[in-house]
């Protein structure tokens, strides 16, 4: 057992595991994991010192027990954790975390194991650990989460009121570790029809039996009227929702029915069962213990298994392994059917096919008839979205872009993607809009994820492109900062309302603070000559801010004037007043002055933690330029704010500079 105290660091002296199974050889991640959490792979003969690692109750268990035997050397058991992957480990996917027990292994119940000696000793009382614990079951429900996720959650299942009868891999070692068989699944069923008189009764198959790795010990012999397969990957969350009962052997399905709500059958004696949550055939009689649904979640996934975060290639708590397999899935769930894409310039293709183009390629089609005609999901940058383009899904950069401009030519390191217009086009809801609604209030966990999130964009001095710059020495007194834009960004064009210049937007912030220090920030691809939308300022502002340095600006005036500019959501997590002068996403829901004109729509007050939830962790997709794979935002936060970025090559150096001499024909590489 790890504790989450030792993860971070390390361990101080790592004991050597002698093992002979090849998997513990072959499996990069597990070595890895197991090397972190203080254990060094060995071969050959273990002394008084030394441990013998064991893969569950494999078939080739018995050769480290034999040797355990030899030596008088202890045994340790590892196994996948609950949490596990994308796909099964048959299918060549690493596992998100490993369980390491000491006493035995967690489905056996033959002898107490790590996980029982918690579940039946620990006093699981600590409030904080507990309210951890109902924060993530509802994070698992709310992202479907389960041991395995290629799923899809949108599949339909039956009508409410079927029986789920949950079928396992043929020969699985945690039924023939209970002493189960054939017979002893039959006999389930049978109670399962029994006890449920005329309700329908769904075998689930396990994902490995889908996937055509290993039988299941049902078969279509066993089907009747009224008892019929679900093979379709449908997410477990929803099965679960419209069950009237559960009935399991050993499966972690049957763990997944707790979290669920339910009260499930158990054939089998796991981990789980024998705590007071479940219905048992056969119990465990030293199990004697009752248990709420958070302590046991709190003891088998938080305090029993040890969590490897793929990003930061360290231990980690559960909360961030999860989150890294969350967002994994969200991309693998939306792009591995495959995308089309329109409206996309030839440099941003690459990046594009980096994110979108993990599980198959995207295709780019500019002709909405053709692009349509290719079955896929169709995609269009929201800027080139005309008509034809209705049914595309609108793409734009996200949030927290990138360190430099892209205008420069820098990839993002986020994107959105958007099924009803895009964040910055008032004039149609958006699926922003709907996520900034949902989270008028927040979950515990939800208030402490983006509270953290803040706390690490402003002690970072993050922002959306984090150019640094200077700080310019600023007189007492009441300071107004006016966010320049570009004149011709859609946003201008489709936000801003009547006032679309930073000439008006200025004079407007004069006229209401005449006896403040007016300070005036070009935007930064104006700056550097690339976009419309320079005047001189130096009439009406009292400092003109070139080369400053954004977030500096932000954390030393009072109040923000801005049209549209983020940079008004940026002062409003540093605790800055906004008045908006057109509808930028962020208006309309009690936070900022607006003085333009907000769709009606929005009236609705949302906490400032709410709106940087559905903002920064709901809406966009982040892409790990370091594991180039998806990650969650706080990835991209440590990245930013260490510099582990790549650098742009030279052809992004030389393209980037052929477009300050060509900023006049922007329309050709925008």
């Amino acid at each position: 057992m790890h504790t989450p105290d030792t993860k971070a660091a390390g361990p101080e002296r790592a004991r050597r595991l002698y093992v002979y199974n090849g998997g513990f050889l072959t499996q990069r991640r597990v070595r890895r994991i197991l090397a972190l959490a203080g254990y060094r792979i060995s071969l050959g003969r273990p002394t008084a010192d030394d441990l013998i690692g064991v893969w569950g109750n494999s078939p080739t268990a018995h050769r480290g027990l034999a040797a355990a035997t030899r030596h008088d050397v202890p045994v340790v058991r590892v196994e996948d954790a609950f949490l596990r992957s994308l796909f099964p480990g048959r299918s060549g996917t690493p596992p998100l975390g490993l369980l390491i027990d000491h006493k035995g292994v967690h489905f056996d119940p033959t002898q107490p194991s790590d996980i029982e000696t918690l579940l039946a000793t620990h006093p699981l009382d600590d409030s904080a650990l507990l309210d951890r614990a109902r924060g993530v079951i509802a994070r698992m429900a709310e992202a479907h989460l389960s041991k395995y996720t290629a799923f899809d959650p949108t599949l339909p299942v039956p009508a409410p009121g079927y029986v789920v009868v949950v079928d396992q891999t043929h020969g699985d070692a945690s039924v023939t570790a209970c002493g189960a068989d054939r017979n002893r699944f039959l006999e389930m069923l049978f109670v399962a029809r029994d006890e449920n008189p005329g309700a329908r009764i769904l075998i689930k198959s396990h994902p490995e039996t889908r996937a055509g790795h290993r039988p299941g010990y049902f078969t279509e012999a066993d089907l009747s009227d009224g008892v019929s397969f679900c093979t379709d990957p449908v997410s477990p969350w929803t099965l679960m929702e419209g069950a009237v009962g559960v009935y399991t052997v050993s499966s972690g399905l049957g763990f997944e029915a707790i979290l669920a709500g339910h009260k499930p059958r158990v054939f089998g004696q796991p981990f789980y069962a024998g705590w007071g949550l479940t219905q048992d055939e056969f119990p465990v009689q030293r199990r004697q213990r009752n248990l709420t649904r958070a302590q046991l979640y709190a003891a088998g996934m938080m305090l029993y298994q040890t969590w490897y975060d793929p990003h930061r290639d360290q231990l980690c708590d559960l909360e961030t392994a999860m989150e890294a397999l969350a967002a994994e899935t969200r991309a693998w769930r939306a792009d591995h059917r495959g995308w089309v894409a329109s409206g996309m310039r030839l440099w941003k293709r690459r990046p594009l096919q980096q994110v979108f183009g993990q599980w198959k390629a995207v295709a780019f089609e500019d002709s909405p008839a053709r692009a349509r005609a290719k079955g896929r999901s169709w995609m269009v940058w929201a800027g080139k979205a005309e008509v034809g383009h209705e049914a595309a899904m609108r793409v734009e950069d996200g949030f927290l872009r990138s360190r430099g401009l892209g205008a420069e030519l820098v990839p993002p390191l986020s994107l959105v993607t958007d099924a009803q217009g895009i964040y910055y086009d008032p004039s149609r809801p958006s699926d922003l809009e709907d996520m900034i609604r949902a989270r008028r209030t927040l979950r515990p966990d939800q208030s402490r994820r983006a509270e953290r999130l803040v706390a690490a964009l402003v002690g970072n001095a993050l922002s959306k492109y984090n150019l640094g710059g200077t700080q310019p020495a600023l007189p007492e007194g009441p300071r107004v900062r006016v966010a320049g834009q570009v004149e011709d960004d859609a946003s201008i064009r489709l936000g801003a309302g009547e006032s679309r210049t930073n000439a008006a937007l200025l004079a407007a912030a004069r006229a209401a603070h005449p006896d403040a220090t007016l300070i005036y920030k070009p935007h930064p691809d104006v700056e550097a000559g690339l976009r419309t939308g320079a005047f001189d300022a130096s009439g009406v502002a009292d400092l003109v801010a070139t080369q400053a340095d954004i977030t500096a600006l932000l954390g030393a005036v009072d109040t923000v004037w801005t049209m549209t500019s983020l940079a008004g959501f940026e002062a409003l997590m540093r605790g800055v007043h906004v008045v908006t002068t057109g509808a930028p996403f962020y208006a309309g829901w009690g936070l900022t002055d607006d003085r333009g004109s907000v769709p009606p729509r929005r009236r609705e007050d949302v906490p400032l933690l709410g709106l940087v939830h559905a903002t920064l962790i709901d809406y966009p997709r982040y892409f790990d330029p370091v594991t180039r794979t998806a990650c969650p935002v706080e990835v991209i936060v440590d990245r930013l704010a260490s510099g582990t970025l790549p650098r742009p090559g030279v052809a992004n150096r030389t393209l980037s500079k052929l477009q300050g001499l060509l900023a006049s024909q922007s329309h050709l590489w925008r």
